[in-house]
């Protein structure tokens, strides 16, 4: 029974990572970086209050996301057409785009590190992960 379920276990799992679509996955994470990002600008912007538990919560959500983000995986060629946001210039300038890539992880990753405890310091520590989000959609994503 046992050696039967971790086949089957293993099975289902070849056939989930088997079905992914690195359109689907790359979307997916990037709905979850917008979700860290709409409790984040909020905060930021002073519409709603700042919540030490929450904004770290955010913040290392971003980071861990930003780790997830594999240019050879998530945008591989032949990935570019499609129900797709990602813009030709990913695959036109792959050295920029992984660039961009490793700008927005070191920028998650101060972020995160730097444990604001006030909104003066999220702005601060989100300074530099705005500019990469920014850069990023206006050079590889097509404005829909």
């Amino acid at each position: 029974m046992k050696k039967s379920l971790a086949v089957f276990s293993a099975l289902f799992m070849l056939t989930s990572v088997a079905s992914a679509s690195p359109v689907a996955d790359r979307q997916a994470l990037m709905k979850d970086v917008g979700r860290s990002m709409g409790v984040l600008g909020p905060v930021m912007k002073g519409e709603k209050p700042f919540e030490a538990e929450a904004v770290q919560a955010a913040l290392e959500q971003l980071k861990a996301d930003a780790v997830k983000m594999d240019a050879d995986t998530m945008f591989p060629k032949g990935s570019e057409s499609g129900d797709t946001a990602a813009a030709p210039k990913i695959w036109e300038d792959e050295a920029g785009f992984k660039a961009e890539i490793e700008k927005f992880r070191t920028a998650t990753a101060a972020a995160a590190d730097a444990k604001p405890q006030d909104i003066d310091a999220l702005r601060v520590a989100m300074k530099d992960v705005g500019a990469s989000c920014g850069t990023c959609h206006q050079a590889y994503r097509v404005k829909k």
